[in-house]
C-alpha cells in the first residue's frame, strides 16, 4: 500500500470536504492542491469526482428527515412539492449549460491562473454584495417561489467558471434576489444534492474506463477524510451565518488569489494546469 498516495488522498478529500459548501471554491481549490501534489492527472480527475459525491453524502445525512418528509410528501404535502419543484427548477440552469458548454470551459479554464483571477473577482463581489443594503423578502424555504428558484438557478451558473465557487454563487445571488442569508444557504445545501449528485455519476460514467480495483484503498481514504469534513463544515456554516457575515471568505479569496498569481509570477511555485 502506497502511504504517500493514501496521505495525498486524505489531503485533497480534507479540502474537498471543508470548501464544498464555503463561497470559497471547492474546484479552484482541488486544481491548486492536484497541482501541488501532482495529483491532477486523469486518475486524480476521477479521484476528485468519487471525493465529492463523498461531500454530497454528509449533506443527505445532515438534511435527511427534511429529505425524507419531502419525499413522503410529494403528492400530499403542499410544503414538500414546493421545496422538491424548486430544486428541479434551481437545478435546470446549470444542467442545461453544463452539458453545452462543460468540456469546452474545462479545456481552456482549469488552470491556476484563471482560478487565481476567479478567488479575487469573487471576493471582490461578495464584499460588495454584502455592503449592499438587503430587503429579506423569504425568511423560509418553504415561501420561495418557482422565480426565486431560477434565479438562484441561473446564479448557479457561474459556477462553470472555475474558482467561482458554486454555493457562493448561490448564496449570494439568491441573498441579491430576496431571500434571507439563512435560506439561501439552507436552499444551497438542497440544491448541491441534485447538482453535484448528477454531475458525479455523469463523470463516473464517462470516465468508466479508468474505474480500477486497485483504487479502492485511496477512494476510501479520500471518502471518509471528505465526508467527515463536509459533515463538521455545513454543521459549522449553519452555526455561523446566524450571527456573521461572508465578508471574512472575501478576504480569504482575495488574499488567497494574490498568493497564487504572486508565486505564478515568481516562480516560487511552478503550478501545472
Amino acid at each position: 500500500m502506497d502511504i504517500a498516495l493514501l496521505l495525498k488522498a486524505a489531503v485533497m478529500g480534507t479540502v474537498e470536504g471543508l470548501t464544498e459548501f464555503l463561497p470559497v471554491s471547492s474546484t479552484g481549490h482541488l486544481i491548486l492542491a492536484g497541482a501541488l501534489l501532482h495529483f491532477n492527472d486523469a486518475r486524480g480527475k476521477l479521484f476528485e469526482i468519487v471525493i465529492q459525491s463523498a461531500a454530497i453524502l454528509a449533506v443527505v445525512w445532515e438534511f435527511r428527515s427534511r429529505i425524507v418528509s419531502a419525499f413522503k410528501g410529494a403528492t400530499t404535502d403542499p410544503k414538500a412539492q414546493r421545496l422538491l419543484r424548486n430544486v428541479a427548477i434551481a437545478f435546470v440552469p446549470l444542467a442545461v449549460l453544463g452539458l453545452l458548454f462543460g468540456k469546452a470551459l474545462k479545456a481552456n479554464l482549469f488552470n491556476a491562473p484563471t482560478v487565481a483571477t476567479t478567488f479575487i473577482l469573487g471576493g471582490f463581489i461578495i464584499l460588495w454584495a454584502e455592503r449592499r443594503k438587503h430587503r429579506i423578502r423569504v425568511e423560509s424555504v418553504d415561501e420561495m417561489s418557482a422565480l426565486d428558484a431560477l434565479k438562484v438557478g441561473i446564479a448557479q451558473c457561474f459556477a462553470l467558471i472555475p474558482g467561482t465557487s458554486r454555493s457562493g454563487a448561490t448564496i449570494i445571488g439568491g441573498m441579491l434576489f430576496g431571500l434571507s442569508r439563512q435560506v439561501a444557504t439552507e436552499f444551497t445545501f438542497f440544491l448541491a444534492i441534485p447538482t453535484l449528485g448528477a454531475a458525479a455519476i455523469y463523470s463516473l460514467y464517462k470516465e468508466r474506463a479508468l474505474l480500477s480495483a486497485d483504487d479502492l484503498g485511496m477512494w476510501t481514504v479520500g471518502m471518509i477524510a471528505s465526508f467527515v469534513s463536509a459533515f463538521l463544515c455545513v454543521r459549522w456554516l449553519l452555526r455561523y451565518i446566524s450571527t456573521h457575515t461572508f465578508v471574512p471568505f472575501a478576504w480569504y479569496r482575495i488574499a488567497f488569489g494574490i498568493v497564487v498569481l504572486l508565486t505564478a509570477w515568481s516562480g516560487i511555485v511552478v503550478w501545472v494546469d
